[in-house]
């Protein structure tokens, strides 16, 4: 424990997901040793996040504009919908430079231990956009935890009467992965997702 201020910020920083009680006594004692222009910019940059940057109104992604460049992108498909629980994901995905489509934010996955229920995500904004018809195929790309799984079964029962495919990311055992490292879970994905060579 440290005097007022010091663990006053420790203790904030301790609240960021990822950070333990060590890393953000860590990052509290950097900012302590560094230089007062670097410290002022990081707090302008952060005051600045949190007045300017918004969710897209269309897809719930971040954005610095009411929709964001990948719903206003005219290159991109309407055809196909990546739905995927936070921003983050959409990075992860555009990336590969694969996908073509547009994408839904639900903003977390179903988790009943943590009082998030389905009416707490996006998905009656999702159902609004698959009503214009456009939509062939949702694809489910969700974590694969307990809450990605639970939210890809609620979410298949929900789009399980619209004349829409849906399908889910592939999962299994990593590229270079030893099979006695694999859980069971991504085992038994791994077997349930085996395809004809």
């Amino acid at each position: 424990m440290y005097e007022g201020i010091v663990q006053d910020l420790i203790d904030e920083l301790g609240k960021l997901p990822g950070i333990g009680p060590k890393s953000a006594q860590r990052i509290a004692f950097h900012l302590l040793d560094a230089d007062d222009a670097a410290v002022r910019r990081l707090a302008e940059v952060l005051v600045q996040v949190k007045d300017t940057v918004r969710f897209c109104e269309i897809c719930g992604n971040v954005s610095a504009e009411e929709k964001c460049r990948i719903c206003t992108d005219p290159r991109r498909s309407d055809e196909v919908i990546c739905v995927v629980e936070e921003s983050k994901d959409i990075v992860a995905i555009e990336k590969i430079r694969e996908f073509k489509g547009r994408y839904h934010v639900l903003g977390g996955a179903i988790d009943p231990i943590g009082g998030v229920g389905p009416n707490d995500l996006r998905i009656t904004q999702l159902m609004s956009r698959l009503g214009s018809g456009e939509t062939q195929e949702v694809i489910l790309a969700l974590d694969p935890n307990i809450e990605g799984e639970a939210t890809a079964a609620y979410l298949s029962r929900l789009l399980g009467p619209l004349e829409l495919t849906v399908t889910r990311l592939a999962s299994g055992l990593p590229v270079g992965g030893d099979l006695d490292y694999a859980d069971e879970m991504t085992l038994g994905r791994a077997f349930l997702g085996r395809r004809t060579v």
